[in-house]
């Protein structure tokens, strides 16, 4: 796979050059050269922006698995694919070569067709992490049915509206999960969602955590003994290359969750070029990304990118503060680990902690360290670049979105100079533009506009499941003619851009627009400051006003509170003006956070209004009691 893969800052320059004077011959060439067709494309890309209808390798036929497996058996077939590392660190971690996961998707597969699942069909996958999950997923595509990873932590009402907004018909889950010291009843979780679920007809349930649970007659079945029974040859199903391979729900901060639909051939081709050339992979590294599978980086960067590539990824169960805060740092030590990829709240969590935690391993076999989720700020930048990367290792600062289905913007590691709290350079094919209100292109720099991709990339979501009039109106309506991301950016004097945060987290005080993100890092760069967020509140003389939620570090918390807020506006004008100072300062014990770490902001937002009649839905943020405590002032 290393024929597109750039080996320094000239040939990106090149290669940048040549995707955006050609698209179409760009990708034409890294997908004739890298991947096994059954039948090569027409037509390389087809679209219409108005319409927001996409099309990449029109008419081609191709198995993902076909490419993410059987392809590599021949040479790598003894290679060890997935390495599982089970939530306690006394339990044994498992492997399995590239032939032992051809072997058991392939019987996994056959389990799925035995059970009535067809091309076409929708499978919800509500599974810990678990070798099962990954080789479920697997399976799903291996005959063409479309996978709905559900994340094993939703509540019943979240799983209900996922499975019936697709209509699945099977449910694939587990006796129950382990996440540090908790137990969950996952099998529970599924009884109760599915008592609303009409189109399920199978349970199909796998061991984990060896409870007691409800079987219900001619519905439930254990996993094992039907794996156990079923042939492990399978032929991979002949799809097409717009044919759906996987539909999954973002959390919904706002309204009903989006069912985004991601299709087969260009997800492939771009998951495994961006894995390649963000992580700089090389034979017999070791991979570890921490996301769960039921999120789109588990899905393109533990899953299907690393196995496009041949590679070898650790499939994680547990979190990061158990059995204790050097977890993450015991696991790298413990496998090898080159590339490792997290999430800035999970190192701002370790920051936290003691130093004693992280450098008691080496941590040598590292190369590259990546964050993903949302925008890393300065302070944490410079923990994970000196405490974890040892200053060796190229902090790789990534954008993207579940939409783009892949990377879009990123340092490539050893190539691009990095610079803190900057996601740097787009990758080849991504024509990134700022935009102003007036929908005009921005071509100054320093100034923040709205993010936009004017040309498609091969692993943009195709649509909404159902309701493509909202992935129009919600993608391509606000600047018509481009894809809409959501967020706004600033670009620097050599093209670097940093996302400043949501567009809708863009506040308006006294005629200037603010952006959250600047002033959050200036406030955690305050040394008794550990997180924080700011939200908008109505103002009679400034229009709005900022409302700071701010999580304070332990030694912090014996601080003078009102001296310490003084200290904090004071920081926020040193560092962006007075302009951005703080009306209002809540020191909180936590934030509400969706289960990928996403704050939810629009619930700060009623708070600092003083607004408690209706948070919507709690159930599905990682931490719903820490609503009533911060609307009740406590900490």
């Amino acid at each position: 796979m290393s024929r597109y893969k750039i080996s320094n800052f000239e040939e990106y320059f090149k290669e940048y050059k040549k995707s955006i004077k050609d698209p179409k011959k760009f990708w034409d060439k890294i997908a004739s050269e890298n991947f096994t067709w059954y039948q090569e494309w027409d037509k390389v890309v087809d679209f219409n922006m108005a319409e927001a209808e996409i099309k990449w390798f029109v008419d081609a036929k191709v198995n993902i698995t076909k490419n993410c497996i059987d392809r590599h058996l021949a040479k790598k077939g003894d290679k060890t694919a997935i390495i599982f590392e089970p939530n306690n660190p006394d339990e044994a971690s498992q492997s399995f070569t590239y032939n032992e996961l051809h072997q058991k998707v392939s019987k996994m597969a056959n389990v799925l067709l035995s059970q009535g699942i067809q091309k076409g069909d929708r499978v919800c996958i509500y599974l810990p992490m678990i070798p099962e999950l990954a080789i479920a997923t697997l399976a799903c595509a291996r005959i063409g049915a479309i996978h709905s990873v559900v994340f094993a932590g939703f509540s019943a009402s979240a799983v209900a509206a996922r499975i019936n907004d697709s209509e699945c018909k099977m449910v694939i889950t587990s006796d129950g999960g382990y996440r540090g010291n908790k137990t969950i009843d996952l099998k529970g979780i599924v009884d109760e969602a599915l008592v609303n679920c009409p189109s399920v007809e199978k349970v199909l349930v796998a061991k984990r955590t060896n409870t007691d649970v409800q079987m219900k007659e001619g519905r439930d079945q254990w996993l094992a003994p039907l794996v156990e029974k079923a042939s492990d040859n399978n032929a991979a199903e002949i799809m097409d290359a717009e044919d759906p391979l996987f539909i999954l729900y973002t959390s919904g901060s706002t309204g009903k969750p989006k069912g985004m639909v991601h299709t087969t051939a260009g997800y492939m081709v771009y998951t495994a070029y961006t894995f390649q050339n963000v992580f700089n992979y090389e034979e017999n590294d070791v991979f570890w990304c921490t996301a769960d599978i039921g999120w789109i980086t588990g899905h393109s960067y533990i899953l299907y990118g690393p196995l496009l590539n041949g590679a070898t990824t650790v499939i994680f169960e547990g979190v990061p503060s158990y059995p204790d805060f050097s977890r993450f740092w015991e696991v790298i030590e413990k496998h090898k680990v080159n590339q490792f990829y997290t999430a800035p709240t999970a190192i701002r969590a370790l920051a936290k902690e003691s130093l004693d935690y992280v450098q008691k391993y080496p941590l040598s076999s590292l190369k590259v360290i990546g964050s993903v989720g949302e925008p890393i700020n300065e302070e944490a930048w410079h923990w994970y670049n000196d405490h974890v990367g040892g200053k060796r290792c190229p902090v790789v600062d990534t954008w993207w979105q579940t939409e783009t289905g892949g990377i879009l913007i990123s340092p490539i590691p050893f190539i691009t100079p990095t610079k803190p709290t900057y996601a740097t350079l787009p990758l080849p094919g991504i024509q990134a533009v700022l935009m102003d209100e007036k929908r005009n292109e921005i071509e100054d720099n320093q100034v923040v506009g709205s993010l936009c991709i004017k040309f498609p990339w091969p692993g943009i979501a195709r649509t909404i499941w159902g309701d493509h009039k909202r992935y129009k109106e919600t993608y391509f309506s606000t600047f018509p003619g481009k894809y809409f991301s959501g967020d706004g950016a600033l670009r620097d004097e050599v093209g670097y851009y940093r996302i400043t945060g949501r567009v809708d987290d863009v506040i308006i005080v006294s005629g200037h627009n603010l952006g959250t993100a600047p002033i959050e890092d200036a406030i955690n760069e305050h040394p008794a400051v550990a997180e924080s967020a700011i939200v908008g509140f109505p103002h009679d003389i400034k229009g709005n006003a900022l409302y700071g939620f701010v999580i304070l570090k332990e030694t912090g918390e014996k601080r003078d509170k009102a001296n310490l807020a003084k200290e904090i506006n004071q920081h926020i004008a040193d560092h962006i003006g007075p302009i951005a100072k703080l009306d209002k300062i809540q020191f909180v014990s936590g934030l509400p956070k969706t289960r990928s770490g996403k704050i939810m902001r629009r619930i700060l937002r009623k708070i600092a209004e003083g607004d408690f009649s209706n948070f919507g839905d709690t159930t599905t943020l990682l931490n719903p009691e820490i609503v009533d405590e911060i609307k009740n002032g406590k900490i």
